[in-house]
């Protein structure tokens, strides 16, 4: 049908030889027909979408490099404040390459296995600038090169994270490599079983809009891994270690918020109703969680801080993240507001009980913001809350299956990270020699400074 279509008059000439001579008029219907049949079948790729999702890729880039190396390096002291930016620059570009090499296949190679997805696309082979990857939408379809550097993105950004939980002691090598491990290892499958149409845990009917699985919880658990193996900082819970700046901690906790935009609205792959939905979501899912954060460090510390508002900024960013496309407005005000205290007695509470260092608060703010934002998922999507389940949506069996996704990305991030941890403790150590983690990662690891008297 596209190849009789693709010639000019074609369907005229047939229409009118087929007909009576006092039927021809008919002959433009019966073109007007065919070819309407023809565009129905063709997949659509709206340049439109193509703008948007191009957008969303930066936007996600952004919440990285300088958003998230900004926000850590101002809460980490200014002796290591390049070490952190470092670290962020390195796995970003690294785990881009990978991507490209093999990530993607491992991720979405079209293979139909539960746990990665294949060979078929090593080296990004068979696919062309004419290539097409599908949206939620029948019919419509993105340019794959598109789709491929959007998911690049959120592949680059979830090691980024958990490096917080180490950071100001671990060795630049150390670090590195456990990224290309982690992300073959754990990323990558991870990311195929939520995402993947073969997936296990998408077979399942779990929903993660936007990485809360495959990002955070991901993330958080490899943090708090990483923190118990690692060992505490020189002078933890002893030393003065606040951040030291931050203004630059509230810079970059602003660029998160901003290039968050493209990590939950570009999810929808489209630039569509769905879109705005995740959109509006995330501002007001996000200044809930900062309004609740203060309000919780008012109650138990008099004073509402500069750390508790870029604390709760995340922490809503966080848990809005695999509801923001299946939530109401009302229902991610609500999540907001309850996954800030949740966040809070984790950073305050829990790890001062469990003694663990865990720097940055990866796992209390991105590993527990996750799994309330999961679990949440669950409850906020039933109609009756404003969610976009369908009638008969149930509640009960819906969180049961976003519980089992929690329950298999915690135990293979959490097994993994701590095998892969201790493979490359044998390798390069993890630690900084004692003297130079007293005087800074910025000289003794790059042999530069972030600040000149």
């Amino acid at each position: 049908m596209m190849k009789f279509a693709k010639l000019p008059g074609l369907a005229a000439a047939f229409a009118a030889l087929a007909l009576p001579a006092f039927a021809q008029d008919a002959a433009p219907a019966a073109e007007a027909a065919v070819e309407a049949v023809v565009e129905a079948a063709a997949p659509i790729v709206d340049k439109g979408d193509v703008a948007w999702m191009m957008m969303a890729s930066v936007l996600v880039l952004f919440m990285i490099i300088p958003g998230l190396a900004l926000f850590y390096g101002g809460l980490v002291r200014s002796k290591n404040m390049l070490s952190v930016l470092m670290q962020t620059t390195m796995i970003t570009a690294v785990v881009m390459i990978i991507w490209v090499l093999y990530g993607y296949s491992f991720a979405f190679g079209g293979g139909t296995s539960p746990y990665w997805g294949g060979l078929g696309k090593v080296f990004l082979s068979g696919v062309t600038p004419d290539s097409l990857a599908a949206t939620f939408t029948d019919g419509v379809m993105l340019p794959e090169y598109v789709f491929i550097a959007f998911q690049m993105t959120f592949a680059a950004i979830t090691p980024a994270l958990f490096i917080g939980a180490f950071a100001e002691r671990i060795k630049f090598s150390a670090v590195i490599l456990f990224t290309i491990l982690w992300v073959t290892v754990i990323y990558f499958p991870i990311a195929h079983m939520v995402w993947d149409a073969s997936g296990l845990i998408f077979t399942w009917g779990a929903v993660d809009f936007a990485g809360g699985t495959v990002v955070h919880i991901n993330a958080g658990v490899t943090a708090l891994a990483a923190a118990f193996v690692v060992g505490p900082r020189i002078g933890h819970r002893k030393d003065n270690m606040a951040p030291h700046s931050m203004t630059l901690t509230m810079v970059g906790a602003a660029m998160l918020w901003v290039g968050w935009f493209g990590f939950n609205a570009g999810s929808n792959l489209e630039a569509t109703s769905g879109a705005t939905l995740a959109l509006l979501n995330t501002f007001v899912a996000t200044a809930a969680a900062i309004v609740s954060w203060s309000v919780v460090e008012v109650i138990f510390r008099g004073k509402a801080s500069g750390l508790g508002a870029a604390s709760g900024m995340v922490a809503g960013l966080v848990a809005i993240t695999p509801a923001c496309g299946t939530t109401g407005p009302v229902g991610a005000i609500a999540l907001g507001l309850v996954v800030s205290p949740i966040a809070y007695i984790f950073v305050t509470k829990v790890k001062a009980m469990f003694n663990y260092d865990d720097s940055l608060d990866v796992f209390g703010v991105h590993g527990i913001g996750g799994m309330v934002g999961a679990i949440g998922t669950g409850i906020l999507m039933a109609p009756g809350l404003g969610g976009t389940g369908d009638a008969d949506f149930s509640i009960a069996a819906q969180v049961l299956i976003q519980a089992k996704a929690v329950l298999v990305t915690i135990a293979w991030a959490g097994i993994g990270s701590l095998v892969l941890l201790y493979i490359v403790k044998a390798i390069t150590g993890l630690r900084v020699p004692a003297d130079d983690e007293r005087q800074g990662l910025d000289l003794t690891s790059h042999g530069e400074s972030a600040y000149h008297a």
